[in-house]
């Protein structure tokens, strides 16, 4: 019997956990005597033809690579390959390539693709598999933890500890200046991480998309701090945060290879509009890719490992195609139709919204007076 073949890429943003991903992936795949290969930046590495696009994984490949941040395969924001940068006569145009690519992967002699990626990369996933591509399973990535179907993603607990000790380093010059400080962090339809960095770091208020905001009843919980002596406040803001009847912060509209706007610019809205209510001086920063950056903490390095092997497994014992996902603490293969297109938003009953409000944080749709009133 041949050997089988499986191969693995990267795509979107990257996270802290990728690498540890691929460890596992291949490790479990290699004693189980099958081969694997990895796809350099998305799938850039089987579209186009230069000779590094695909790399043997080996166990010397991968060794000592489970800490490590980024990819060793690369990966590519602008990689869709139903709208692929395409030289044309006035330079790069999108066209579909989902053919070519479904084509080259069995030239090659693939067996399964490991996806491992955000909601873009599982809807791509689905999409070739109606394209012909023969199995696919999906590996949950994103730091904004809005995957659907699964509990969490990796890479979200990484981030999340990051923008914490971001905002533990900002009480002290905060206090020390007695000014407002708007923090901004990753989460364009999911405030995930803002709402858990801002409990978990002592923010006063957190700005999610899930909940449109009114500045009046910032500026209230502001100057209810003021009243108790506490002369600085911190707000943390997802990027996609909005207040009630406006509209999303744009940084850059995009282009015809990204299917959405790049977010940026909330938190310095919102300083502006706080100064003015308030009268008191107010800075904003954004985190940006700090957030992405470094090494994954424990917790993401094993979830990790545990959805690489997973990933390898259910290929192994012809599962079939789906995407891995964690649930009450296992690992299960979902559907990809069932994570296609979709998002997990904040519920708004959850337990951390409500510890948060329960805790007096501001999320900024309070009605008027409710701070004032206390």
């Amino acid at each position: 019997m041949a050997t089988r073949k499986i191969a693995i890429s990267t795509g979107g943003g990257d996270a802290p956990g990728l690498n540890a991903v691929i460890r596992a992936a291949t490790l479990a795949a290699l004693e189980r005597g099958w081969e694997v290969w990895g796809i350099r930046q998305g799938y850039r590495g089987l579209l186009e033809d230069a000779p590094d696009g695909l790399i043997r994984l080996d166990r010397e490949r991968v060794r000592g690579i489970a800490h490590l941040g980024g990819t060793i395969l690369g990966t590519a924001n602008r990689g869709d390959p139903f709208h692929y940068p395409t030289p044309g006569e006035h330079g790069l145009v999108p066209r579909d390539r989902s053919d070519d690519l479904v084509r080259r992967f069995r030239e090659r002699g693939f067996d399964a693709l490991i996806s491992v990626g955000g909601d873009g990369s599982m809807r791509i996933a689905y999409e070739l598999l109606q394209r012909g591509l023969p199995l696919v399973v999906g590996v949950p990535k994103t730091i904004d933890n809005d995957v659907c179907c699964t509990d969490v993603t990796f890479g979200f607990d990484t981030a999340v500890s990051i923008a914490t000790e971001a905002l533990d380093r900002l009480h002290t010059t905060t206090e020390a200046h007695e000014r407002v400080m708007v923090v901004e962090v990753m989460g364009r339809h999911a405030g995930w991480i803002a709402l858990n960095a801002g409990i978990a770091g002592g923010a006063d208020a957190i700005l999610i998309p899930e909940i449109p905001f009114r500045y009046d009843a910032i500026a209230d919980k502001i100057r209810l701090r003021e009243s108790r002596g506490r002369r600085f406040s911190i707000v943390v803001a997802a990027e996609g945060a909005c207040s009630e009847g406006g509209e999303l912060t744009i940084k850059d509209a995009g282009d015809a290879f990204r299917r959405t706007a790049v977010l940026g610019g909330v938190a310095e809205r919102v300083a502006k509009e706080l100064a003015v209510r308030t009268g008191k001086e107010a800075r904003s920063m954004v985190l940006g890719h700090l957030q992405r950056g470094g090494g994954p903490t424990t917790a993401d390095r094993l979830l990790a490992l545990r959805f690489g092997a997973a990933a390898t497994r259910f290929l192994v014992e012809g599962c079939g195609s789906g995407m891995v996902a964690l649930r009450a603490n296992r690992i299960e293969l979902v559907p990809l139709a069932e994570v296609a297109g979709k998002t997990k938003t904040v519920p708004l009953d959850s337990d951390s919204v409500v510890t948060a409000r329960e805790m007096g944080l501001c999320f900024g749709d309070e009605p008027p007076g409710h701070f004032a009133e206390r």
